[in-house]
């Protein structure tokens, strides 16, 4: 071949690169100018998720810039003189109407002129002689009373009683004009009764409704006017009242020897940062005396909080928990608390690891199935707890220890990073703290109780959305603590709340043990009526 014939197909070789080299090109340029249509489409999809997110929701025009010059100032200048002072006349009036709307809506009797009045309740005098005086008037004295699906006036008449002789001196230790003492009210200057202060605590923590949803609710049974700042104020300083018996409550579980703990999220706004941040809520549960509390110290998670409180109540025992290291970190150094931790927690991580290995995670699910075999072998038989103990050195230990064997030996082959690996991890590096649940036959093989004790959080977050400071997470504590020691006792709570709030004005100094009486497992001992157990069997009948 010669040169030119090279050169000719050398050229056409060219020819041929360059007319694939630019359809490449030609495609490559619609693909772009695809991309860069999705990417604006994109782009303002992300502008208009940031505007309903951060952005003003507001229809309104923007504020008039006055560096925009007037075409018609002139022409208008008069104009705008008279509509301005007819403004401010208008906003002057609007001004004093809105303040005397004010102190109208300062006399909250209006709230409840249209609710009917189905008791009354008479406070005579203790201590006189009525003989001695003539009636000249008396004192009424309106609360609300909640009623399920009803709001009613409740009058506290006190009759007022003067002298008939005004010429004599009254008797030794007694006054002119007698009058009976108000009772002791949950807050001071509310027309809330007690069994209306209950149910809003009962409706926001029980029911999970908020309290723009309450105040709905009210409306429609005839309270008017009811705000929410109202409704909030009511709320904080009934549970102000109630939290002498969430600080007796707190001793009591840590006074026990074996608890189990657990955390949840609850998010709290953030003023400075105008979000809401995910914070974390404590919850401790005595096993055998079903006493649970929350516990809120601004939302952090750290084992120094627990540490803490088993530190302040003294506390010596078992702490069962999950497999979070702020546990071990806490009590690493402090022999008084011996963790035990969660064997559905184990379980768990092997349940994962089912799809990538399933014959080895079938291997450690199968171990497990045979320690919740004998636990329920156990509480069919009605074993005592030393009974219990007994069966599980017989039984469980050799399970227990060829699990061990087999992580040691096994194990090690897989992958950290793998599922099967972590299951494996997870698992040995707490399964000495599991095989003391042979050390004594009160200890659970899990965790549940705990979780159990926290699904109401979970759900109730989903209703009210967050807390709105520090303070509230602090106030729910107090609440779901009650809430939750009655539900583990199988007491009314709604009972519970309206008999604890009314006495609660008269034990604001009381000590430890008086205080102790009015905890639901002690309370319940002197209110067997308020047992839901009894109150199902009774209507089933």
């Amino acid at each position: 071949m010669d040169e030119k014939a090279i050169l000719l197909k050398t050229i056409e070789g060219l020819n041929a690169s360059i007319a694939s080299l630019s359809a490449t090109n030609k495609k490559q340029a619609e693909q772009n100018e695809k991309l860069q249509a999705r990417i604006k489409e994109l782009t303002a999809q992300v502008a208009w998720l940031n505007r309903q997110l951060f952005g003003r929701k507001s229809e309104k025009l923007r504020a008039y810039d006055p560096n925009i010059p007037d075409l018609f100032a002139d022409e208008f200048a008069g104009l705008q003189h008279q509509a301005e002072e007819k403004r401010d006349e208008a906003v002057g009036k609007i001004e004093k109407e809105s303040a005397e709307v004010r102190k109208q809506n300062r006399q909250n009797r209006k709230m409840i002129e249209d609710l009917p009045v189905l008791e009354t309740e008479t406070i005579e005098p203790t201590g006189v002689d009525l003989s001695l005086y003539r009636r000249i008037g008396e004192e009424i004295t309106k609360v609300v009373k909640h009623k399920p699906g009803m709001l009613y006036v409740k009058e506290i008449i006190r009759p007022k009683y003067a002298l008939k002789d005004s010429t004599m001196l009254p008797p030794a230790g007694q006054k002119g004009v007698e009058i009976a003492p108000m009772p002791l009210m949950p807050v001071d200057k509310c027309i809330a009764d007690t069994s209306l202060l209950a149910e809003i605590l009962l409706q926001k923590y029980e029911y999970h409704v908020p309290f723009y949803r309450q105040i709905r609710q009210y409306r429609h049974l005839g309270l008017k006017g009811l705000t929410e700042s109202t409704l909030d104020g009511w709320f904080k300083k009934t549970v102000e009242l109630l939290k002498p018996l969430y600080e007796s409550l707190k001793k009591e579980v840590f006074s026990c020897d074996y608890v189990q703990a657990d955390e949840t999220t609850i998010p709290v706004i953030n003023r400075g940062k105008h979000k809401a941040e995910k914070e974390y809520l404590w919850m401790v549960r005595s096993v055998m005396e079903k006493l649970v509390i929350f516990h809120y110290d601004m939302g952090s998670r750290a084992g120094s909080v627990i540490e803490s409180l088993a530190s302040q109540y003294r506390f010596k025992g078992y702490l069962q928990c999950d497999g979070f290291a702020g546990y071990e970190t806490a009590f690493k150094t402090n022999p008084d608390v011996r963790l035990v931790n969660c064997m559905a927690h184990i379980r768990r991580d092997f349940e994962h690891a089912l799809g990538e290995n399933k014959k080895e995670a079938e291997y450690g699910l199968a171990q497990i199935q045979y320690m919740y075999r004998i636990e329920h072998c156990c509480d069919k038989a009605g074993l005592s707890f030393d009974g219990r103990k007994a069966k599980r050195r017989e039984l469980t230990r050799p399970i227990m220890e060829a699990m061990k064997t087999w992580m040691e030996t096994e194990g090690i082959k897989y992958s950290p990073q793998s599922l099967i690996g972590k299951a494996v991890s997870y698992a040995y590096t707490r399964w000495d703290n599991m095989m003391r649940c042979l050390e004594d036959g009160r200890l659970l093989l899990d965790n549940n109780l705990a979780e159990n004790a926290i699904r109401p959080i979970a759900l109730g977050r989903k209703n009210y959305l967050f807390c709105g400071n520090h303070e509230a997470a602090v106030n729910m504590s107090v609440i779901c603590s009650l809430l939750a020691t009655c539900k583990a006792h199988d007491v009314n709570p709604r009972d519970y709340l309206k008999d604890i709030i009314a006495q609660m004005p008269y034990h604001k100094k009381s000590a430890d043990e008086e205080l102790l009486n009015l905890l639901p497992h002690k309370w319940k001992l002197q209110h067997p009526e308020s047992l839901l157990t009894k109150q199902t069997v009774e209507s089933a009948n």
